[in-house]
C-alpha cells in the first residue's frame, strides 16, 4: 500500500526548463520511485542530481555541493560507490521532454540522510558518471550548467499525480 509511505515533490523552474519530480518510497524500504516530467530541454542527455542544500536564493548556485554524507566518489546510479545525490541522466526528446520512471536503491525520504528540503537540480550536460579522466568529472561527472532546481518537499499520502 503505496499510500503509507513517505512521499515528496519538487517543483522545477528555471530560465527554459520546468518540471515536476515525484519520490515514493517503497514499502520494502530498499528503494525510493522517481517519476515525473522536465520540459523545454535540448534534446540528448541531461544530469540530475541531488544537491546538499535546499537553497535557491542565489537560483541554483546556492543548492551547493551534490548531497554526500558518506564523502564518497562521484558516480552513476548504478555504482556502488557514489554521492548520494547522483541519480544519472534522463534522456529529452525531439520536443524537449524527459520523462522519468525509475528507482533508486540509494535516496531515502525518512531517517538520517533524507533527501528532503535538499534542491534537485537538472543540468545541461549528460552525466559521465566519474569516468572522464579529470578532477571535474571525479566531482559532478562534467554535468554543465544548471538549468532548473526546486526543493525536494514532503507530499500529502492522498496525492494523486504521484
Amino acid at each position: 500500500m503505496e499510500g503509507s509511505f513517505p512521499r515528496a515533490v519538487c517543483v522545477l523552474k528555471g530560465a527554459e526548463v520546468s518540471g515536476k519530480i515525484f519520490f515514493i518510497q517503497q514499502a520494502d524500504g530498499m528503494s525510493t520511485k522517481i517519476t515525473g516530467q522536465v520540459m523545454g530541454l535540448k534534446q540528448g542527455l541531461h544530469a540530475f542530481h541531488i544537491h546538499e542544500y535546499g537553497d535557491n536564493t542565489s537560483g541554483c548556485s546556492s543548492a551547493g555541493p551534490h548531497f554526500n554524507p558518506f564523502k564518497k566518489p562521484h558516480g552513476g546510479p548504478d555504482d556502488t560507490e557514489r554521492h548520494l545525490g547522483d541519480l544519472g541522466n534522463m534522456l529529452a526528446d525531439a520536443n524537449g521532454v524527459a520523462n522519468l520512471n525509475m528507482e533508486d536503491k540509494m535516496i531515502r525520504l525518512d531517517g538520517p540522510h533524507s533527501i528532503l528540503g535538499r534542491a534537485l537540480v537538472i543540468h545541461a550536460d549528460p552525466d559521465d558518471f566519474g569516468r572522464g579522466g579529470d578532477a571535474n568529472s571525479r566531482e559532478t561527472g562534467n554535468s554543465g550548467a544548471r538549468l532548473a532546481c526546486g526543493i525536494i518537499g514532503l507530499a500529502p499520502p492522498h496525492q494523486s499525480n504521484i
